[in-house]
């Protein structure tokens, strides 16, 4: 990479940085842009949790979740890093006496070349920025340490202002754990892959968006982890019972009593009222909410006995919320739900989805085109051509009554 390049960049992921006052965006971003230009297959910001003494990732571009994984500084090059305020550069990641491998090593993910470089206040040390195994495996060079460097010292002033401070939660407990999850579809007299080895973990209570271009793999994705869809290859497990290949009756019952469906278009039985269709649910399953109070819920007890077409598209939207949220699922899946409805009526439907995370427990997965509803999210997925390309944690998500666009 020539100097007018690193130059170019260098602009590129400062300015994403100072023009985006969302610390989560803006570094991100940043990081998305050094990492491609990197041509890296790893790119990670650590932060310190310095009551605990540990490490925690919160934003990465992996082909392993990291996001419940938390390590204690020790002896790792990470950990060398952020304790010394000293860069690292490793053509090959061989024995050294400042440390003992990497975190990574930990979690399966063998590192070949890195760059890791401190993030500094004027309080200290706060974590550290890592890229690692460039796609060609030439090393990385003196000219790349000095970029990271650069746009480092600016994320940790940015992360300063804004009192950014990271503690490590306790480990979060799995819902649903993905494997190698690859689904294939017939196409003629060739197979299209749309899902090319997926592993991700969604934990219970979460706030989860799956950010992505068209044809990525978002809906195919819900879908098979819906049960509405078989994979090709590939586990799944929930609550640790393996549902990778289920039989008709596993899976009517996984449908029934464990997922709440809430699509684009509303799906409403036009013949019943708001509160017939909720109920018309319950009746499906064993000690369901009363429909009344889901239809309290999603703030809709006045126009309960309306229907559908007497309803405005956003009302029909909260009909739908209510009547997955009637069955009491552990999961709820949601498909693009704001995507037909103006600003101020998606505000009013994610609202909704707030209170169910917040007041009910429920999961919820969320697939968005929308960047701005990923602020509110607890983690964003990114997909990119059938494979996770990043997974970020909003350190502060946002309130739906703040998102803007």
């Amino acid at each position: 990479m020539n100097t007018n390049s690193l130059t170019d960049i260098l602009k590129e992921v400062v300015g994403e940085i100072l023009l985006d006052r969302s610390l989560e965006k803006g570094v991100s971003d940043a990081m998305e842009i050094l990492t491609r230009a990197l041509e890296a297959e790893v790119g990670i910001i650590w932060l310190l949790d310095k009551n605990k003494e540990r490490l925690v990732p919160v934003f990465s571009i992996s082909p392993v979740d990291l996001s419940n994984f938390s390590v204690e500084v020790g002896g790792n090059a990470e950990s060398y890093v952020a304790k010394t305020s000293q860069s690292l550069l490793k053509a090959e990641m061989t024995e050294d006496e400042r440390y003992n491998g990497t975190i990574l090593d930990d979690v399966g993910l063998k590192v070949r070349n890195m760059i890791c470089v401190p993030l500094g206040n004027r309080q200290g040390s706060i974590g550290c920025i890592e890229f690692a195994n460039r796609k060609n495996n030439t090393p990385f060079s003196e000219d790349e340490l000095q970029l990271c460097e650069h746009m480092a010292a600016v994320a940790a002033f940015t992360i300063y202002d804004q009192g950014i401070t990271v503690e490590a939660a306790e480990k979060k407990e799995v819902l649903i754990s993905m494997r190698g999850i690859i689904k294939e579809y017939p196409n003629g007299d060739s197979i299209t892959r749309v899902l090319k080895g997926i592993d991700l973990d969604i934990y219970k209570g979460e706030f989860l968006v799956i950010l992505g271009e068209s044809g990525c793999g978002k809906s195919t994705l819900v879908n098979i982890v819906g049960g509405m869809d078989n994979l090709t290859e590939g586990s799944i497990s929930v609550e640790g019972k393996d549902y990778s290949h289920p039989t008709d009756d596993e899976l009517t019952m996984f449908r029934r009593e464990y997922v709440g469906f809430v699509f684009q278009s509303y799906n409403l039985m036009p013949n019943l009222t708001a509160q017939e269709n909720v109920r018309f649910i319950a009746d499906l399953v064993e000690e369901p909410m009363k429909p009344a109070d889901a239809i309290a819920k999603v703030g809709l007890s006045e126009r309960a006995g309306h229907f559908p077409s007497a309803l405005s598209g956003g009302q029909q939207q909260r009909v739908s919320i209510a009547r997955a949220i009637v069955k009491r699922p552990k999961i709820i899946f949601a498909d693009e739900p704001t995507a037909a409805l103006d600003y101020e009526t998606s505000i009013e439907v994610l609202t909704v989805f707030e209170e169910i995370v917040q007041e009910e427990g429920s999961t919820v997965v969320m697939i968005t085109h929308n960047p701005e509803i990923a602020k509110m999210a607890d983690r964003v997925v990114k997909l990119r051509n059938g494979l996770v390309s990043s997974v970020k944690t909003n350190l502060h998500p946002a309130k739906a009554k703040e998102l803007v666009w």
